[in-house]
């Protein structure tokens, strides 16, 4: 499933093209088609990202649609001359420049700008949303949970955006063991936490691939420069020595999904 980082890009990408532009749409697997009909001529005002939902806000109008990507959603940005879409795509929009389209969706639907706030009033706070202080919002929710903190980091309700790469790579940054008790973690290491996604994400935003290592570690002069095998810490390294002090990494399963941690530089504490 994409995690914040890709989902605040593919935003900025589709502002690129069809912010302020009056598209086109039409639902060619059908299971969108009253929407698509709704939406077609009208001006794209602004799309937003929040964690990992997109709203395409229409302020004549006042709809808003809302994807969630899930597992199996994928956007692209088409060139004319345009292909015949796919009859999977649960929706095309288009301009005389650009074509957007939309296959595999879990989440593709009209919302009132009520129905909108209130998804984002159930997600916590947004490492890449501009002005966002989140460790003390985090830590308070937190404060009554014994689950692993593992476990709560991929709650978005706790904070909004992260997946399974970011999870296992920050907790490393931050040398806690993804079974440490959420509710037992302090502040100050919530803020170290927060302040780490804040810098990751941006990164990945940017660059459109998580890169968590620091290039120097691997005799390199900058991210860019990194193997793809050369990029995370922990992540699906279960078996390979930690890139700082060759411990051996390990993996467990929270909630049915595996996490990687180093034993040494993330000990459990009694």
């Amino acid at each position: 499933m994409p995690e914040g980082h890709t989902i605040h890009r593919a935003a900025r990408n589709q502002n690129k093209w069809f912010k302020g532009k009056v598209l086109e749409m039409r639902s060619p697997q059908g299971r969108f088609a009253d929407g698509a009909a709704r939406l077609s001529g009208q001006k794209l005002t602004k799309v937003e990202a929040n964690g990992k939902h997109l709203f395409y806000r229409y302020m004549d109008s006042g709809d808003v649609l809302h994807v969630h990507l899930g597992l199996f959603g994928k956007f692209k940005i088409r060139k004319p001359p345009f292909p015949e879409p796919s009859p999977n795509a649960r929706f095309i929009a288009w301009t005389d420049e650009a074509q957007l389209h939309l296959a595999g969706p879990t989440a593709c639907e009209l919302l009132t700008p009520e129905g909108m706030d209130a998804i984002k009033a159930r997600l916590g706070p947004d490492p890449l949303v501009a002005g966002v202080n989140g460790a003390e919002q985090i830590h308070q929710k937190l404060a009554r949970r014994k689950s692993p903190i593992g476990r709560a980091l991929l709650d978005q309700s706790v904070i909004a955006g992260l997946g399974n790469v970011y999870r296992a790579e920050l907790l490393f940054l931050v040398g806690l063991h993804p079974f440490t008790p959420a509710n037992e973690v302090p502040l100050e290491k919530i803020s170290e936490l927060w302040d780490l996604s804040v810098t990751e994400l941006k990164i990945g935003e940017k660059s459109g691939r998580i890169v968590t290592v620091d290039p120097a570690e691997m005799g390199k002069p900058s991210r860019a420069k990194l193997t793809r095998y050369e990029r995370l810490y922990c992540y699906k390294r279960a078996g390979k020595p930690c890139r700082r002090c060759g411990d051996t990494i390990v993996s467990a399963e929270v909630d049915s999904r595996k996490i990687w941690w180093c034993p040494t530089h993330q000990p459990l504490t009694a």
